[in-house]
């Protein structure tokens, strides 16, 4: 049997491993320009925070956090209330291709963004959608609407069928009982499913610096566009990274238990 000691030695080599990267975005990020390309400094010698005041106080910068959270979270609505009942369908009822169906709904996921950016810029520039927040929540739909059915179908295959017929007899309409029945049943599942929703959405690059320009630009297309006459901005663009790193982290402490009880069910 293997040694408890060691196996705390290489669970520890492995965490430090993990965040030696966080921790240099984050010591970079009290740094100035010169120190950063000046040479290598395990600490920062002339500590500031001017690179975070430029942030929270430059609208080029803060509104990129604001136009991701609102196509984000508009992202994870949608995807939640459209996978929900397509995946009832396919755990309750069986008709024909309905196996066909659901790997054509996994295969949106396997494709890249980039087969896809062309066809949705042309779409949203004729329609009137190009830089909002509904074009680049809908263009994320391709790929989150998918990956929520897949997961919410394993989760209510988990539910009885029993439960469902039970409540039929007892008058529940559909509705009703979806509501106050089912979706209880699932919470852990619908948690899951909306996490995964929501940093797929935020980190995604392409499809969001593709389909926007000015008023709905995220943080991501921002930060890939910091170069300018004087070099890249090292300091503002590592504070940039840490203060993304914080909204992921919020949405992994609140579903924690959802995530551990999706991985438990095998579906994640």
């Amino acid at each position: 049997m293997t040694n408890p000691h060691i196996r705390v030695l290489v669970m520890s080599l492995y965490l430090l491993f993990l965040m030696v990267p966080i921790y240099w975005l984050l010591a970079m990020s009290f740094k100035t320009n010169t120190e950063i390309v000046a040479g290598f400094t395990l600490f920062p010698r002339d500590f500031t925070l001017q690179n975070y005041v430029t942030i929270l106080t430059d609208p080029s910068w803060y509104m990129g956090y604001v136009n991701s959270l609102i196509y984000v979270v508009m992202n994870t609505v949608i995807s939640i209330t459209v996978a929900l009942p397509a995946a009832y369908a396919f755990s309750r009822y069986r008709f024909m291709g309905d196996k066909h169906l659901f790997f054509w709904l996994l295969s949106n996921r396997m494709a890249p963004p980039a087969v896809f950016a062309l066809p949705f810029f042309q779409l949203y520039s004729s329609v009137g959608l190009f830089d909002t927040h509904i074009a680049v929540a809908l263009a994320h739909c391709l790929f989150n609407v998918p990956l929520a059915v897949w997961i919410l179908e394993g989760f209510m295959r988990g539910v009885p069928r029993e439960i469902d017929e039970t409540a039929y007899v007892d008058g529940y309409s559909f509705g009703r009982f979806f509501i106050t029945i089912f979706a209880p049943l699932i919470a852990s599942g619908i948690g899951v499913a909306a996490f995964f929703c929501f940093m797929f959405s935020w980190v995604e690059l392409l499809l969001s610096r593709t389909l926007t320009a000015v008023d709905a630009k995220s943080i991501a297309a921002t930060m890939t566009r910091t170069v300018s006459a004087s070099g890249m901005d090292w300091g503002v663009l590592t504070a940039a990274g840490v203060l993304t790193i914080i909204p992921g982290a919020i949405v992994i402490y609140f579903v924690r238990n959802y995530i551990a009880k999706g991985f438990a069910l095998g579906r994640v």
